[in-house]
Parts: structure tokens; C-alpha cells; sequence
């Protein structure tokens, strides 16, 4: 979504009135709405954004409050960066919770039984879906817990791994998400180390988003998650690198990526967390993969030894 205005709902309840105020919370909740001041909240300028608080205000009025409907351009003090990291932030929250969710889903799933399972995977997916509908500007955490959705789908998904050859994979451009982490950062260093040796990356959102790159560690992607192994285990089977150092770094990166504790193995975990606060820092995406690369070459020649 590209917003070019911003609806801000300004509201007031007659005090004592509780219970309709935890009401029109929880659809302001709903609909995805963030909180900027006291009863003043806010949503992109959208038609069906527009409509929702158009309904809510009414609804304040019936009770017998107060509430007023702006539109506006720009909001003093805060960029459209600004206003974009708050919706992601609150998304973010949700995915947290949902994230949580999913694990446990995962960890006790052979423990249920069938019918059990799948109404419990049907109420993290339909959940999945109310985050979704309001993540009006693509949180990268969507996409994280998208891909341990299917996971969680079991494995249907797990089919052989074909391999590939590295000779048709030269001089290729590669394309990931925005503000890359563990996951991302070592899977760029495994293809520039032992598949591609010019390889070119770039970063969007979207899996299409520039024309004959080939995306890693996004949605439906080729070289993504798949079964329980993480992106960079999935590069690993299948251009069949059968490095030992590498294959230790898998199990560090997948521990860290999808935090299921398989390998018990803690190294790579600090590397995430360092790859984050550059992240939080506003370090350039290229900037991160540099640091991250040596990060990785430092790591490499440590279990080289």
C-alpha cells in the first residue's frame, strides 16, 4: 500500500462508560488502527479504511460521544517513515504472539490427534489471515510467519529436493527482503561463496518484483523454507555443498532462524541479534550484507580450523 494521506480518528466517551469503550478498542484493534494520541487514531487513506471509521464514528455518536473524521496530507512531527514503522510495529506484535502460536503447533503436533491438529492449524491460519488483512504495508515478520505457516502444513511440502547445477547459476541477480537477518544474511553468503562467483543482490518486498532475479528466504520462492529446513539448508541440498563448516553453520542458522532448538546450537544466534540492531540502526540493506559476510567469513575460518 502507498498511502498519500492519513484518516485520524478523534473520539470522547461519556465517562463511566466502560464497557462501550472496550468496545470500540477492540474494533479499532481490529481494523488495524494505530494510536498516535489519547482517543486519537489513525489508518491509511483508503476507501475501505475510510468506511470502517466513518462506521466506528457513528457508533461513537449512538453511544453518546463525541467524534470527528480528518483527513490530512501530513502529520506534524512524524515523516511517512515514521507513520509506516508504527503500523509494522503493531503487526509486528501480532506476528510475535502468532509466531508463538505456531511453535507450539509444530512441537506437540505428533502428539494430537489428526482432527485436533487440523482444527487447531485452521485457527492459527484463519488468524494468520485477520493479521494479514490489516498489515497494510507488508511487515517483514508477515512473511516469516507465512513460511512457518507452511511448515506447520506439514509435510505435503517435503518432496525431494532436486539438484541443481552451479554452472547455470553465474553472474545471476538475487533478490531478498528488505532488512535481511540471519536467515537471509547466510544464505547471500553461501551463494556468493560456493555458488555464484558475481552474484548481484538487490531487495524488495515482493518475489516479482524485479525481472529475472531469482528470490531466496521469500513466499513461494524456489530457495526458501521448505519441510524443516531453513533457506539456507535448502541452498545447501540443493547444490549439494558438502562442506562440514557449512554444514555446521546450517545447523547454527536454522536454530537461530527458526528457534525450534533442533541442533542445540547457540553461535549464530548473537549474529542475529547484531544483524537486527544494524537493522534498528537504519543501516542500508548492502551495508548489512557487508557486515553480515564477514561475520560469516570470520565464522567459517573458526570451524575451518
Amino acid at each position: 500500500m502507498r498511502a498519500t494521506s492519513w484518516l485520524l480518528l478523534l473520539y470522547s466517551l461519556p465517562s463511566g462508560q466502560k464497557t462501550e469503550r472496550v468496545a470500540i478498542w477492540r474494533r479499532l484493534k481490529k481494523m488495524g488502527a494505530v494510536q498516535i494520541k489519547t482517543s486519537t487514531y489513525l489508518l491509511p487513506d483508503e476507501t475501505a479504511q475510510y468506511e470502517q471509521f466513518q462506521w466506528l464514528a457513528q457508533q461513537i455518536r449512538d453511544y453518546g460521544g463525541d467524534s470527528t473524521l480528518v483527513r490530512a496530507n501530513e502529520i506534524e512531527g512524524l515523516t511517512r517513515e515514521n507513520v509506516v514503522a508504527m503500523f509494522n510495529n503493531a503487526r509486528a506484535k501480532d506476528y510475535v504472539e502468532l509466531r508463538k502460536s505456531l511453535q507450539g503447533f509444530i512441537a506437540r503436533r505428533k502428539r494430537v490427534d489428526a482432527e485436533e491438529a487440523a482444527a487447531e492449524l485452521e485457527r492459527v491460519t484463519r488468524q494468520f489471515r485477520e493479521i494479514r488483512a490489516v498489515d497494510f504495508f507488508d511487515s517483514p515478520r508477515g512473511h516469516d510467519v507465512a513460511m512457518l505457516l507452511q511448515r506447520a502444513e506439514g509435510p505435503k511440502r517435503a518432496r525431494q529436493l532436486e539438484k541443481l547445477d552451479v554452472k547455470h547459476y553465474q553472474g545471476k541477480t538475487w533478490l531478498t527482503r528488505p532488512r535481511p537477518e540471519i536467515d537471509r544474511v547466510g544464505s547471500a553468503w553461501l551463494i556468493s561463496k560456493f555458488i555464484d562467483r558475481k552474484p548481484k543482490f538487490v531487495f524488495a518486498p515482493k518475489a516479482d518484483a524485479v525481472p529475472d532475479a531469482i528470490p531466496f528466504d521469500m513466499l513461494d520462492a524456489q530457495f526458501s523454507h521448505h519441510g524443516n529446513y531453513c533457506t539456507f539448508e535448502t541452498l545447501t541440498k540443493r547444490f549439494a555443498i558438502s562442506d562440514k563448516s557449512v554444514a555446521k553453520i546450517g545447523e547454527m542458522i536454522h536454530d537461530a532462524d527458526l528457534d525450534d532448538a533442533r541442533f542445540q546450537r547457540v553461535e549464530a544466534v548473537g549474529i542475529d541479534r547484531v544483524l537486527k540492531g544494524w537493522a534498528k540502526e537504519g543501516l542500508p540493506d548492502e551495508e548489512i550484507l557487508r557486515r553480515g559476510f564477514e561475520c560469516f567469513d570470520a565464522l567459517y575460518s573458526f570451524l575451518q580450523r
